[in-house]
């Protein structure tokens, strides 16, 4: 039998042998918006990888990278022996996925909503994976704070007639695309007080001379990342049918970083605010 002085002894040392214990969960984040919300939360220690989108903050880019969201391979990420992947409805390809859940190792897939709410949720989820709901409460707050303020600008800003914003995704010359409804470029748009110029369209669709022309944007929109590939304005105003258009005659090209303006992440406030000045 075990004498009193044992046993405090016992007690004493538990929470040392608690602590040692514990080992911090090896988290893969798979998608730059979930990247950038582990870091407002102060949690980017538990960080082992991230995907080729996690490009902000610039840290992030310095972590081992498991390849782009939409093209995983379950060999590298289970190579950083990651205890939780974190991932939005993009990542794939569903066989991947599957690899890993047969793994075991938990994955847990958020929904891509493009909506301000949809962020709020992302963000509550996230909180709750990481254990760091307190820190999820305390940015919760700060987004709501920010989009009231970028709300009223929005509608400071709203003029008689709503500008028409054709948006133009491009990986290259030859990879050109625009942004119908039920897109994050579509929705970002709305919430900036603009008009989607192919809004009588679905998804993304690639670009002709006819359909560019007739949807008469004012202005074209496109991400850092696109404009650089098609060499600037003047090189993506050489694509089909865009410099007939408005937008094109006057040289009205706004570019933005592709994850602050489609991702949906903390950012989302600042970008619409941004975005909405642009167009005015």
């Amino acid at each position: 039998m075990l004498s009193r002085r044992h046993l405090l002894a016992l007690a004493a040392a538990a929470p040392f042998a608690e602590a040692r214990a514990f080992v911090a969960p090896r988290v893969v984040a798979v998608g730059g918006a979930l990247t950038e919300l582990i870091y407002e939360f102060g949690a980017q220690g538990l960080l082992v990888g991230v995907d080729s989108t996690s490009i902000y903050p610039a840290v992030a880019q310095k972590l081992p990278n498991v390849g782009y969201a939409r093209t995983l391979s379950a060999e590298g990420l289970l190579s950083l022996a990651p205890t939780l992947i974190v991932a939005t409805e993009d990542a794939g390809p569903p066989a991947v996925l599957r690899q890993l859940e047969a793994a075991r190792v938990p994955l847990h897939v958020l929904r891509a909503e493009h909506r301000f709410e949809g962020l709020l949720d992302r963000t509550a989820r996230l909180g709750e994976l990481l254990d760091r709901k307190a820190e999820a409460r305390a940015l919760t707050d700060r987004l709501n704070k920010q989009w009231q303020t970028t709300q009223q600008q929005v509608q400071q800003l709203r003029q008689a007639r709503t500008p028409r914003v054709l948006f133009i995704l491009s990986h290259g010359m030859n990879q050109v695309r625009i942004a119908g409804q039920e897109t994050a470029a579509d929705a970002v748009i709305a919430y900036a007080g603009g008009s989607n110029a192919f809004a009588g369209v679905s998804g993304y669709k690639p670009l002709t001379p006819e359909a560019a022309i007739a949807a008469a944007p004012d202005v074209i929109l496109s991400t850092d990342q696109g404009l650089e590939a098609a060499g600037g304005i003047d090189g993506l105003l050489k694509l089909p049918g865009l410099a007939q258009t408005p937008a094109g005659l006057k040289r009205r090209v706004v570019a933005f970083d592709a994850i602050e303006l489609l991702g949906f992440g903390p950012r989302l406030p600042q970008a619409v605010g941004k975005l909405a000045r642009a167009i005015a």
